[in-house]
């Protein structure tokens, strides 16, 4: 579905907004970030990839503490480096957009967040988060006590099925009783 023009078809502009919660406004902007990214020699060609460390010089994604796993999870590179291609750049502004559905939001924060990619978030995958949201640091890190407390707490409020784990279910249940979650997994070029 690449374009080798540097501007886009009115078709595949028409395609790329039936696929994505993306106004046609949007992904002309999406457009102009992405060849932003591409070196000078590329910029006439979308069917160049980004690398993931171009990718995480993006503002809206500098602080973000998930920014890597947010370029894993949407890029579809076979070598699973987190490079994004065009079509994957739109999938994640797509996302992260105010159009998103919030069905479609917890699915990817979902995925997001299963730093394992097995379908499930368990402990560690839980820790990970954690330490993500905390921080590198030693003083801001939590005690193993601190961390052994939180998740306990986490598995008793989400864990319906009382498995050990968070599926997706039960992910999205405990996200649809949270109502900044929707305001808060956006993203605004």
């Amino acid at each position: 579905m690449g374009s080798s023009a540097s501007q886009l078809s009115k078709e595949l502009l028409s395609e790329y907004q039936e696929l994505t919660f993306l106004t046609k406004q949007e992904i002309l902007l999406a457009h102009c970030r992405f060849k932003e990214l591409l070196p000078k020699e590329s910029r006439n060609t979308m069917d160049y990839r980004v690398p993931m460390e171009k990718i995480l010089t993006m503002p809206e994604l500098k602080s973000n503490p998930f920014r890597q796993r947010i370029c894993y999870v949407f890029s579809t590179s076979e070598a699973k480096d987190g490079s994004l291609s065009f079509e994957d750049f739109l999938d994640f502004l797509s996302v992260f957009s105010d159009s998103a559905t919030p069905e479609i939001k917890s699915h990817y924060a979902f995925r997001i967040f299963d730093f394992d990619d097995d379908g499930t978030l368990d402990r560690n995958d839980l820790v990970k988060l954690v330490n993500c949201l905390t921080g590198d640091a030693p003083e801001t890190r939590l005690s193993q006590e601190e961390m052994n407390q939180l998740i306990g707490n986490i598995l008793e409020e989400s864990d319906i099925d009382k498995d050990g784990t968070v599926n997706l279910s039960e992910f999205q249940h405990v996200i649809s009783r949270s109502p900044d979650f929707v305001s808060s997994f956006k993203i605004v070029l």
